[in-house]
């Protein structure tokens, strides 16, 4: 029986030279990959109270908008500086190769809120904080953060558990 990690492609070089992108879109394209994906994100969670998922742009808005709906919650983009209209609050953070800017609606997350943090892909965990700085600034309280992917040699994980942060991933890639 395949696993989720068996969908997912590896694409050499890039963005740039040096890179295995691990590429989530042949899971995503596939029914039984995808479905299983959401059901493994979801598990973990059977019972528990969430009142929001909140996905990181981009690959986290097609997890959690699934997320959101299979748990009969609303969902929240974080999304990169500009692609939001209205009132927001930003974060910035660091990148393996540059700098960013992160934001959400200043009234998308009320204070106490139980919210659920996913995206595709855990490498150093800079988009992620950044994500959980925003919600947290807004008084929501993060029940776990999930991912298909962690690249663990990259060390996010230990920068999300750091932050006091309960991580759950499906698979894992050596290298970065």
């Amino acid at each position: 029986m395949k696993s989720v990690k068996d969908y997912i492609r590896t694409i050499v070089d890039f963005p740039h030279e040096g890179i295995m992108f691990r590429d989530v879109t042949t899971l995503f394209a596939d029914p039984r990959g995808f479905r299983m994906a959401i059901d493994q994100m979801l598990h973990p969670y059977a019972g528990m109270q969430i009142d929001k998922v909140v996905g990181l742009e981009a690959r986290g808005f097609i997890l959690g908008g699934a997320i959101a709906h299979q748990l009969t919650v609303g969902f929240v983009p974080i999304r990169k500086k500009g692609k939001l209209p209205g009132a927001v609050i930003s974060q910035a953070y660091t990148l393996e190769y540059g700098e960013a800017v992160m934001e959400m609606h200043d009234d998308a997350i009320k204070a106490g809120e139980r919210i659920l943090v996913v995206d595709d892909l855990l490498a150093t965990g800079g988009t992620a904080a950044a994500g959980i700085k925003l919600i947290e600034r807004l008084g929501g309280e993060i029940v776990s953060t999930s991912f298909i992917i962690d690249l663990p040699e990259l060390g996010g994980r230990k920068v999300l558990e750091d932050m006091g942060m309960d991580v759950h991933v499906l698979c894992e890639f050596e290298g970065a």
